[in-house]
């Protein structure tokens, strides 16, 4: 599943990094939740969530049907 959502991620990367910023899978819950974590210009923005739902979720959900959602990681 790791391997499923890092390559579902090298997909939207390019977008993020783009604009300075990137995400980091943090784990892969056992009841399907992906935990990740904003980094660089992501990190601190205040759109970070929406690019978070509109983005990052609906690619893995799109690419991983098996995955339930994308949370934040603390």
């Amino acid at each position: 599943m790791l391997d499923k959502v890092e390559a579902a991620l090298d997909k939207v990367r390019p977008l993020l990094q783009a604009d300075g910023g990137n995400v980091e899978l943090v784990e892969v819950t056992d009841n399907g939740i992906a935990k990740v974590r904003m980094q660089g210009a992501c990190k601190g923005c205040p759109m970070s969530q929406i690019t978070l739902r509109n983005a990052i979720e609906r690619t893995l959900l799109k690419e991983i049907p098996e995955l339930k959602g994308v949370e934040p990681a603390e």
